[in-house]
């Protein structure tokens, strides 16, 4: 019988806890479930996804063949199949009918099997062709005519319906005859998106790999570089056009929205100028030639689309070899996107249905692993939540007016019906800021204050109740209105100032009025507070029109599910109109049901139960369709069985533990619950009591009390910056930092995300320089804040974090509107579990998950040790207790007096002193 290790190809012997994960894995893989799979930092959870993820795949190909040849080579097996199949289904239609059925059905399905096939042989011979670099140039140059064929038939298209009124570079800008889809089918160049369809390549079976930050996404490529499976997974890498592109005159750009718009203006203009002059007029036609990207040719693309397939790749491999190859990375990993087995990529590329689509990612029967998933109804709510400001409305709408101005003679009535629909609606939503449009946002003043409005309630304030915002997101999609307006202000924004010129063409005249208020627009106005001057200093996207349309967009959410906030401040310019997503199963909904399988993993998943009636259940997934696989409760079961039936020492059962698979030893982890300080004063940190001058006191007597028994780094979570500010500054007046710096080195976490690596690097040095005896320091101390830079992402592994002291419970705002209306929609549409309310269980959940992932920097790998220490008394209670990581839990012991915490954690430290390393 095959044993589990030759099952799943690993790098090296797998733990018991490893195989058993791959085995969970395997079976939601091959049952189509939902799995939540929860794995402590140590457990190899990367290697046992990859590994587990890509033997169930090889073996469903394999199984996809064995099936295609037997029903190619056997047909009296498939018509018996069929047969049988269709008797089920018309039991009552005469024989003739059914034998026709039947042979139809046979017939489509031999042909179907065989394009399949051929399919796959052609994409197979050409990787291998590549691996070999024999007849490449051929295969290239033979695709490449291919392709070029059906571009010149796309473009034929297009200069049949061309129109002479205006100059050839500005049919681009004109949105194309439009009707209702009630009424008839959108014609012209709308079609020319099912063209493009029809020469995709079909997607195989994949998988869908996504997590939180580009740093997580290159570590899973690097560990897929080291399995197994490294050398023959086709994978590809997917990122932003931050991330991935080489040309420098977008790069320099920097901001996201301002490379999005250069890079497709680029792209636009690529496709304009293939198009060759038919008359002279347009041979006359004098001009700067538009700027293409040298890195977009079809023909180098497509070569770099093969090759990202037969090698597996990080982002800064990828940019590389596109500079290598003359080839832009962002379209090339696109277009290999049909042909992978494996797609890395963010989560919101994956959980927005927008951007999945305008990537090319089909979820249809596909696979979709979640990592990093304990915040995932958080990060769908937050995608999907949208705000736009009144001074980016009112642009909005002067751009569309003078759009609609300008080509009003070459519109058609359903266009510049919709047009004014949308003018309408821009008209109501600055009226609800109390403004006005046409007019400056800058200089009209409002009166301050917030609304919280149901989605309902709000349409009928703006007094856009009767328009169908269904209809005019279909608009917006098949038109492609904001493209065309971005196009539209990129080329008249300066002409109501162009200087140069002797005289003002009639082109000129006509658009000069937009010129003109774009100008008063980025004029900063003179009585602006200093913050609204560093607002306008933000690069100013060419048009806001596509936050336009997410606002409105989200607004078709039924209205139960959202909730509009309405944010006036003294500047029209700076108020602002919020959307918030309550329910992030209603998104969820469609990835569960269209994919065949989805895998939810995290470190720490707890609590498991909210996360299953929040977003499993609410989006339809049913208790049986859900697998759940801990390696935490794993651990502690291992730990029971062998303290009854081994009756051995505590040290030998962890060595059990440890051949089990569990690289994190009980012995090597200390979390403590201090419920006093040294003085006997009792530690409660309430928005009461953390600011008075005893808590704050107390708290400084702890942590100076355990900077003496820390060897290396101690890292010291406060809940909020405002918090930190006001603890460091009195415990500076009273004398306590200048004693804890006798000790450590004081680091503070820095408030910009660009100087972090910085701040790392010397609290790294300071500690490695210290544990060489370089000065009478023991090491350092690191102050950071729940939810900042440091609490997420970040490995304080080995001596970078011997003690975690967390300062506090990390409670959120209760006061805040949005939280009281997600409370709120809970409590009407959740159950009562255990009777206690679901908006107060998720104020506990928001700060245990806080908490559970700043804690989890530490213990990095199996050697590691450290000391946890949670400062409060109310960590004590049980039901806060249960919201800790089970690994973490059922070694945390509860001290009501400091001196046996100290005592503990002095000898804790002592003993790791003395013993040898692992």
């Amino acid at each position: 019988m095959e044993s589990k290790s030759s099952r799943f190809p690993f790098p090296y012997q797998p733990y018991h806890i490893q195989e058993s994960f791959m085995e969970a894995l395997y079976t939601a893989l091959d049952q189509g479930k939902v799995g939540i799979f929860e794995s402590p930092t140590g457990t190899g959870k990367s290697l046992s996804l990859i590994c587990g993820a890509l033997t169930w795949l090889k073996d469903y190909e394999e199984q996809k063949k064995q099936e295609a040849a037997r029903l190619l080579d056997g047909p009296e097996n498939k018509c018996d199949a069929v047969k049988e199949e269709n008797s089920r289904n018309q039991p009552s239609e005469p024989d003739w009918v059914s034998e026709f059925v039947q042979k139809k059905a046979e017939r489509d399905m031999v042909n179907k099997l065989k394009d399949e096939e051929l399919k796959r042989k052609k994409r197979e011979e050409r990787l291998e062709m590549i691996r070999h670099n024999a007849q490449l140039r051929y295969a290239m140059k033979r695709k490449t005519g291919d392709k070029d064929e059906a571009v010149k038939l796309l473009q034929l298209s297009r200069e049949v319906a061309e129109s002479e009124t205006h100059s050839p570079e500005e049919e681009g800008l004109i949105v194309a005859e439009y009707e209702s889809d009630d009424e008839a089918t959108p014609k012209s160049s709308l079609c020319d998106e099912d063209d493009d369809e029809d020469l995709e390549e079909e997607h195989v079976t994949k998988i869908y790999y996504c997590s939180r930050t580009h740093s997580q996404l290159a570590q899973f490529v690097h560990e897929v570089q080291k399995s197994p499976y490294g050398a023959a997974v086709r994978l590809v890498n997917l990122g932003s056009r931050q991330n991935l592109c080489i040309n420098p005159e977008v790069v320099r750009l920097g901001n996201v929205q301002m490379m999005n718009d250069r890079c497709l203006e680029m792209q636009k203009n690529k496709h304009e100028k293939r198009e060759k002059a038919s008359d002279s007029e347009t041979k006359r036609r004098r001009g700067l030639p538009k700027a293409t990207c040298p890195f977009s040719g079809f023909e180098n693309l497509m070569a770099m689309r093969d090759e990202v397939l037969v090698k597996v790749r990080d982002v800064e491999q990828l940019l590389q070899h596109g500079r290598e190859k003359h080839a832009c990375p962002y379209y090339s990993t696109r277009m290999a996107i049909p042909a992978a087995q494996v797609v890395v990529l963010p989560y919101q590329s994956l959980l927005h249905a927008s951007t999945r689509k305008a990537s090319g990612i089909k979820l249809k029967d596909q696979i979709v692993v979640i990592d990093e998933a304990h915040n995932l109804t958080d990060t769908i709510s937050a995608i999907h939540s949208t705000e736009i400001s009144g001074g980016q409305l009112c642009r909005a709408h002067s751009q569309l007016s003078q759009y609609c101005e300008r080509y009003r003679s070459r519109l058609k009535a359903k266009n510049l019906m919709y047009i004014k629909q949308i003018l309408f609606v821009l008209e109501g939503l600055v009226r609800t800021l109390g403004g006005k449009v046409g007019q400056n946002p800058n200089t009209q003043s409002c009166q301050p204050g917030s609304e919280l409005l149901t989605i309902n309630d709000f349409l009928f304030k703006a007094q856009v109740d009767n328009i169908n915002l269904f209809k005019v997101q279909k608009y917006f999609e098949k038109s492609m209105i904001s493209q065309k307006l971005c196009g539209f202000v990129e080329k008249y924004e300066g002409s109501g100032v162009n200087t140069h010129s002797s005289s003002k063409n009639k082109e000129n005249r006509r658009t000069e009025g937009l010129g003109r208020f774009l100008q008063t627009l980025q004029n900063k106005p003179t009585d602006v507070s200093e913050q609204q001057v560093a607002v306008e200093d933000k690069p100013i996207m060419a048009s806001p029109m596509m936050l336009v349309e997410s606002f409105l967009f989200a607004l078709t959410n039924a209205n139960k599910d959202g909730r509009v906030v309405i944010q006036r401040q003294a500047c029209l310019s700076q108020s602002s109109l919020k959307f918030l997503l309550l329910n992030a199963a209603v998104h969820f909904a469609q990835i569960v049901q269209e994919c065949r399988a989805v895998i939810i993993a995290g470190g720490t998943m707890q609590p498991v139960a909210d996360f299953k009636e929040q977003l499993l259940f609410s989006a339809g997934v049913t208790e049986e369709r859900i697998l759940e696989f801990s390696c935490g409760e794993l651990m502690v079961l291992c730990t029971l069985l062998l303290a009854i039936f081994c009756n051995v020492a505590y040290y030998v059962c962890n060595s059990c533990i440890m051949a089990s698979g569990h690289v994190i030893p009980p012995e090597n982890i200390l979390p403590i619950v201090l419920c006093a300080g040294p003085s006997g004063q009792q530690l409660e940190f309430t928005f009461q009591t953390r600011d008075t001058p005893q808590m704050m006191e107390e708290t400084g007597r702890v942590l100076s009390n355990l900077c003496n028994i820390v060897p290396g780094g101690v890292v010291c979570f406060f809940p909020s910056y405002e918090y930190e500010k006001r603890i460091l500054g009195h415990w500076e007046s009273t004398g306590i930092l200048q004693r804890l710096q006798s000790k450590k080195k004081i680091f503070q976490e820095p408030k910009k995300a660009s100087q972090v690596e910085q701040v790392l690097s010397d609290y790294s040095k300071c500690i490695q320089h210290c544990g060489n005896g370089g000065s009478g320091q023991t090491g350092a101390l690191l102050f950071s804040v729940v939810g900042g830079k440091m609490s997420e992402g970040i490995n304080f592994s080995d001596d970078l974090g011997r003690c975690i002291v967390m300062v506090g419970m990390p409670y959120p705002n209760i006061k805040s509107p949005e939280l009281q209306e997600k409370m709120a929609y809970l409590d009407k549409n959740m159950p009562h579990i255990g009777g206690k309310s679901p908006g107060k269980a998720l104020i506990e959940n928001l700060c245990m998950k806080a908490v559970n992932q700043s804690i989890g920097r530490a213990i990095r790998h199996r050697g590691d040790y450290a000391c946890i220490v949670l400062c409060d008394h109310r960590y004590a209670r049980s039901g806060t207790l249960q919201k800790l990581p089970e690994w973490i839990r059922s070694s945390t012991n509860t001290h009501t007096t400091f001196g046996p915490a100290f005592a503990s954690a002095r000898r804790f430290f002592l003993e790791k002193r003395q013993r040898p390393p692992l």
